[in-house]
């Protein structure tokens, strides 16, 4: 648990806003610091993957002003902004103690959005402005389940995976990090949405594809495992993606709808196969190589439990696959993964996150001094 703090106050209610990407999202955390106890109090994401899946992919700027209408909803759905006690010019305070916000990394439009929505709360109650690091975010996921934090001892190894990042991270203490491996070039993430896209399935492809992955046979294509056998600790899909449209653009048919109809509905053939085979052997190449990196790292710094973070750690495969791989090969090392709902970006998460950068009494600088930061690293 963070260090407490040395504020007279016995709880600490903090704001958390997320506007890194097409998800925006507000929550309202409590931490009883006498008894380390924190609760939810409120959590709501708005989802703009709808808006989205006509191009095919996030569009920057239609993310951004879709925040604008959804930061201000959310915000009276949690806190009731609106009905707040008078702002600080007119002498009310608010119903938080402080706000917490993605600063960063993330899409340029779309951070900014949330940060200067954090700001303005940040002056208009006269509440501190806690800038909080999106991959911290994504870290503080799995602390947010109690009983992840009852064996949440230092240190602690993340595999951290998601559609922008695939990173290997050394947690030493809150705040203290030591990046071990990432990705040189695609992220796991993007490789499961982008050979989905290949394949023609909707978007967000990537959990159509594990879905479908589920009934096939992860065998059925000799498929290449990138840097599996490299010593370093670092990531690679793009060759893989690669190889997926190699693949199709050797077939005559790429990917061609069936007459017929099994139980689970239209099936598709690639190259005689149906695609849930090509998925189960999409998926089992990313999922050997980010298991097979993390078990490589657990051995190296050998911490006491092995985390697994961000958007792709709901893939059930990478859990099972990796449970089992630390089970045989660190059988003492406990096994850390976000509840469902908080493994996607969320305010929840970040709200944790700003709670770690105030128990340990962090200086924050002054709101006024503050930006977004779309490359901001750990």
């Amino acid at each position: 648990m963070p260090r407490k703090s040395s504020a007279k106050s016995k709880e600490i209610k903090i704001l958390g806003i997320e506007t890194s990407c097409d998800e925006t999202s507000v929550a309202l955390l409590q931490f009883t610091i006498n008894n380390e106890q924190l609760t939810i109090k409120k959590h709501l994401i708005a989802t703009q993957i709808p808006i989205h899946a006509r191009y095919g992919g996030v569009v920057p700027e239609i993310a951004a002003r879709t925040h604008v209408a959804e930061v201000v909803s959310l915000l009276e759905k949690t806190v009731g902004w609106s009905k707040l006690t008078t702002p600080l010019i007119k002498g009310g305070r608010g119903d938080f103690d402080a706000v917490a916000v993605t600063q960063g990394p993330g899409l340029a439009t779309a951070l900014r959005v949330g940060f200067e929505a954090g700001k303005t709360l940040a002056w208009a109650y006269g509440k501190p402005l806690v800038p909080v690091n999106h991959l911290e975010g994504h870290m503080a996921s799995a602390w947010l389940v109690p009983a992840n934090r009852r064996n949440w001892k230092f240190p602690i190894l993340f595999l951290l995976v998601s559609g922008g990042h695939t990173e290997l991270v050394l947690m030493k203490d809150f705040g203290d990090y030591k990046v071990l491996g990432r990705t040189r070039d695609d992220a796991a993430g993007e490789c499961f949405d982008k050979t989905a896209k290949l394949l023609g399935l909707p978007y967000p492809g990537g959990p159509h594809l594990s879905k479908l992955a589920v009934n096939g046979n992860p065998k059925a294509f000799d498929l290449p495992r990138p840097m599996i056998n490299d010593p370093s600790l670092d990531f690679s899909f793009s060759g893989l993606k690669t190889a997926v449209r190699q693949l199709l653009e050797r077939t005559t048919y790429n990917v061609q709808r069936t007459t017929s109809e099994n139980k689970r509905g239209t099936k598709y053939v690639v190259r005689g196969k149906v695609i849930d085979d090509l998925c189960a052997s999409i998926q089992a190449a990313i999922v050997d190589v980010l298991v097979s990196k993390t078990i490589k790292a657990a051995l190296k710094v050998n911490p006491t439990a092995v985390a697994v973070v961000g958007g792709v750690s709901a893939n059930p495969m990478l859990k099972s696959e990796l449970k089992k791989a630390l089970r045989k090969a660190c059988p003492k090392v406990k096994f850390l993964a976000p509840a469902k709902g908080l493994y996607t970006d969320n305010g929840a998460m970040i709200a944790a996150a700003g709670l770690w950068n105030l128990m340990q009494n962090k200086k924050l600088p002054a709101w006024r001094n503050l930006d977004a930061e779309p490359d901001l690293d750990l």
